[in-house]
């Protein structure tokens, strides 16, 4: 084989592995969570104290998971001042409260390949509102990706989280968080990075090899 055509073999199959590999980390090949998984989160969310509604909204998520990845729907309004938390050391502010368990979820959502996918400020209150009171205003928004709920609760079971949480809780005036299951998700970074890899190699091959091919049927 010419060695060129073996250079652009290489050209198209180290991208290749390396997608392969990512897209293999940051997909959940594990499947929905099974009973003695749910039963030993469940387990560890009752030594954390949690209160009883909790534990059993968090089964039915446990027992109704299809195994594919979600994203967190969170609108964030933050006190002026955070409130006290008995036993821990007080924040000066509500920005500093959030950071204090932020400190905690950051590591923890990026070894288990999730991530916000978006955040931003509210520029406005609420243009479309029904059926619920005193949610005019928020201060943020944000959507977090999860690999799957057994990343979820590995993080919500996770002791550490039984002393930041209350950092969050402290912060916050008010707040909604609700789990989707993307229908459409056009930032997933498998998409976007297959059409990046495919752009740059494809372009990287024409540079390199349509000059070879142009330069080996020039007349001579």
């Amino acid at each position: 084989m010419p060695r060129h055509m073996s250079t652009r073999r290489l050209l198209w199959a180290l991208p290749a592995l390396a997608y392969t590999v990512f897209a293999l980390w940051y997909t959940n090949l594990s499947g929905p969570l099974e009973e003695d998984e749910i039963n030993a989160f469940i387990t560890q969310l009752e030594g954390d104290g949690l209160a009883p509604e909790q534990i059993a909204r968090l089964r039915r998520f446990m027992q109704e998971d299809t195994g594919r990845h979600f994203l967190m729907v969170n609108l964030l309004d933050l006190r002026a001042v955070p409130d006290a938390i008995p036993g821990m050391a007080p924040m000066e502010s509500a920005e500093a409260a959030m950071g204090h368990y932020m400190a905690y979820m950051v590591p923890e959502l990026s070894r288990r390949a999730s991530h916000p996918v978006l955040m931003g400020p509210a520029v406005f209150d609420a243009m479309d509102l029904a059926g619920i009171e005193g949610a005019e205003h928020w201060e943020r928004a944000a959507l977090m990706r999860y690999r799957s709920r057994r990343d979820f609760l590995e993080i919500v079971a996770n002791p550490e989280m039984r002393l930041r949480h209350p950092y969050k809780v402290a912060a916050m005036e008010k707040t909604i968080a609700f789990p989707i299951e993307p229908a459409l998700h056009y930032a997933d970074p498998r998409l976007l990075l297959a059409l990046a890899l495919l752009a740059v190699v494809g372009l990287v091959d024409l540079a390199l090899y349509r000059r070879r091919r142009e330069a080996s049927v020039a007349p001579t």
